[in-house]
């Protein structure tokens, strides 16, 4: 198939799902509030920014390269930019490099153990992508090249390690991981017949649909634990209580029989969650300032 427009901003957008990054960047936001007591400069927090974005291009970019055969045979995906021709392989190998270059080359400005941290950072995001040929725990992995954007972003206020953005890590890994055991349904036949490995492929999708639960379930106790260990304020207290509350309706309470109506759900309550707990801590913060 010709390659059209390829010059057409909008293509890239599409190709990385640009959208998207509303899962990830209001935990990163969070923690970098956090580190920073507050507001970091102008020019931490921009160099956050094009760090996250330029990061998570790469990782998409990546994906899009070694899945091309497969979302090609994949009804669902045999839209996407690179099986319909909107873009050619080459341009998006010179999209990865460019933005994985740019990572790099970000995080010499941050401080010297973002740098260090940069190239296993870039390698944990892209080799999400081959994870499911060959271990059902795939979705985890997703959780964990999305997880650690806020261990990142605390890294570039303060220049170290600590706990409160490791726990933000692992909620976001159980978070993401959960939710995407929930969006691998969609794929069940498809990936069982191609050998490819999921929960939901292993267990069926009954059974993976209660591991979303626990997952999302033992996240929320982590959140619980990371306002604890951190003196969090009521404010917290209180977004923690709605994504309680999502969190029920939407696997106890809600009720269809339509996978792709979950799936929509659960992408919604993404970014929910997400945005209620950069406010939570936010706010508490700030609180804790005045």
């Amino acid at each position: 198939m010709a390659i059209s427009n390829s010059l057409n901003p909008r293509n890239y957008l599409g190709l990385v799902r640009f959208s998207h990054t509303l899962f990830a960047m209001p935990f990163a936001m969070a923690s970098m509030v956090w580190a920073a007591n507050g507001l970091p400069s102008l020019r931490v927090f921009s160099l956050i920014v094009v760090c996250m974005v330029t990061c998570r291009n790469a990782a998409m970019a990546f994906n899009r390269l070694v899945d091309a055969d497969i979302d090609k045979d994949n009804p669902r995906t045999a839209r996407r930019h690179l099986p319909a021709g909107l873009l050619s392989r080459g341009q998006v190998t010179a999209f990865l490099a460019l933005n994985a270059s740019a990572f790099i080359a970000a995080t010499w400005f941050v401080n010297g153990l973002a740098f260090a941290l940069s190239l296993p950072a870039l390698i944990a995001v892209l080799g999400y992508s081959t994870t499911k040929r060959f271990t059902s725990l795939s979705h985890f992995f997703l959780g964990l090249a999305i997880g650690i954007s806020p261990v990142g972003a605390w890294i570039a206020v303060r220049g170290s390690f600590a706990w409160e953005p490791i726990l933000l890590c692992v909620a976001l890994l159980l978070w993401i991981g959960g939710f995407d055991i929930i969006y691998a349904t969609q794929d069940y036949e498809f990936d069982r017949e191609h050998g490819l490995h999921s929960l939901v492929v292993r267990l069926g999708i009954k059974r993976s649909l209660a591991i979303s639960k626990l997952s999302h379930l033992a996240m929320w106790l982590v959140l619980a634990a990371l306002g604890w260990y951190g003196r969090l304020g009521i404010s917290y207290q209180a977004c923690l209580a709605m994504v309680a509350a999502m969190l029920v309706y939407l696997h106890l309470f809600r009720r269809s029989d339509s996978l792709d109506s979950m799936n929509q759900d659960f992408f919604l309550a993404n970014i929910a969650v997400s945005l209620c707990i950069m406010l939570g801590i936010g706010a508490s913060v700030f609180q804790a300032r005045f």
